[in-house]
């Protein structure tokens, strides 16, 4: 593995679970990454991973071919993009647990979203994905193991007659677990450095955290995505997991699109720019702190909320908000050289922060009509649409509810006198 242990690393995280980029836009993408500051990318497969043999039912119709995966590695090398591949390993995977073939290793049975960490197949399967997904990413450094938002853990019969005999809480199993994903993968993979979300551990008490072990084998990822925040927020977890015995490298997560609504069109860019301020005031008070130091930041772009949702922002709507969060970083502000930058860059003619809109030049042609048309349906249509509810909010609710559309049934005078409104 290379040693960027003494470089502040800026990962774009690419969420793959819906709306997966091609190849070919990649090919656009990693060259405007580099040039916006960006020098890693946080590729978060899910089922777009070719995987093979017993894992073969896991990969989506689209998943990226063997060649894909040695592509968008090579084109990543040549942009000078460190590329950190991340698994899920306990919460988030539903792509896994909704197939029968693995329903029995859900914590809870009606529930696909976390692992039941007591049956031994659990791990078994947890050996094959990391075994498969690194035996393609043998130049990382690092790997991302996930394990954030572990919902209903505790609730499985299993958990609970565990807690009961061992006399323990969610917190120590969620940590044995953890400790034995990171046992594998530190026995298999000399060298590779893991990261984790932190959300759980912020739960977890100091003494079950050192008492675990898991300090010396996982940097914890802090991740906060309100726009505005006190560096104090973040300095409770700084504190508390260095005298758990976490060690002096430290990462934290911003956000670019995806955490605004499950259902979000448009990035909030005002929202998004903010965030990244505050993570800066956090870098900048890192001094206090010491001997803790920060290794890099992670702008995540969720696709969206699970595996079951509908899409957040689009990816490529998203461009704008990326670019001037990545220069924001880059800039330590977002100055009117911040804002040249991005207009520079993305071949735009103008910005309004405030308002999260972009005037799009000619030359960006393509990206301007995704932009744009996006533009129409958040800002126009939607609008339009509501205007017409408000207006005729008595007509369509008292002669068109659930019963008359069941049934078929209402009074044609009422109904034609919205009824085009609601058809355009």
């Amino acid at each position: 593995p290379k040693d960027s242990s003494g470089t502040e690393m800026r990962l774009v995280h690419l969420d793959l679970k819906g709306a997966a980029p091609k190849v070919s836009y990649l090919e656009q993408l990693f060259p405007l990454l580099s040039r916006l500051g960006a020098n890693g990318v946080l590729i978060e497969y899910e089922d777009m991973f070719p995987f093979k043999g017993e894992l073969e039912v896991l990969r989506s119709p689209y998943a990226y071919s063997e060649e894909d995966i040695d592509w968008i590695q090579q084109l990543a090398e040549l942009h000078k993009l460190e590329v950190v591949p991340l698994v899920q390993t306990f919460g988030h995977v539903e792509f896994i647990l909704k197939h029968e073939k693995y329903q029995h290793l859900r914590e809870v049975e009606r529930f696909p979203n976390s692992f039941n960490p007591h049956v031994p197949d659990t791990l078994a399967l947890l050996k094959s994905l990391l075994s498969q997904v690194m035996e393609k990413h043998r130049r990382s450094s690092w790997i991302h193991i996930g394990a954030d938002e572990v919902f209903h853990l505790g609730e499985g019969m299993d958990s609970k007659s565990w807690m009961s005999h061992n006399r323990g809480d969610v917190g120590t199993m969620y940590l044995k677990h953890i400790k034995q994903v990171l046992g594998f993968i530190a026995a298999r993979y000399q060298g590779l450095r893991a990261l984790m979300w932190d959300d759980m551990l912020r739960k977890i008490s100091t003494g079950a955290l050192r008492e675990s072990g898991i300090a010396k084998q996982v940097s914890p990822v802090v991740w906060f995505y309100a726009p505005d925040f006190e560096v104090e927020q973040i300095g409770q977890f700084l504190a508390k997991y260095a005298e758990s015995g976490f060690e002096a490298v430290w990462w934290f997560a911003s956000a670019f699109k995806g955490t605004t609504g499950p259902a979000q069109a448009w990035p909030p860019l005002n929202h998004h720019v903010r965030n990244q301020l505050s993570w800066l005031r956090v870098m900048q008070a890192m001094p206090r702190f010491a001997p803790l130091r920060f290794q890099g930041i992670v702008l995540t772009g969720w696709q969206r909320y699970d595996h079951y949702s509908v899409l957040c922002e689009l990816l490529p709507v998203s461009i704008p908000s990326l670019a001037a969060c990545l220069q924001t970083l880059v800039h330590g502000g977002f100055m009117e050289e911040t804002r040249r930058k991005v207009l520079d860059v993305l071949g735009f003619q103008s910005l309004q922060l405030e308002q999260g809109t972009w005037c799009v030049c000619v030359a960006a042609a393509r990206s301007g009509e995704i932009y744009h048309m996006v533009e129409q349906v958040n800002g126009h249509l939607k609008e339009s649409v509501q205007k017409a509810l408000e207006e005729e909010r008595v007509w369509p609710w008292g002669w068109s509810s659930g019963y008359h559309r069941k049934h078929q049934f209402g009074n044609p005078r009422n109904m034609e006198s919205f009824g085009s409104k609601l058809l355009k």
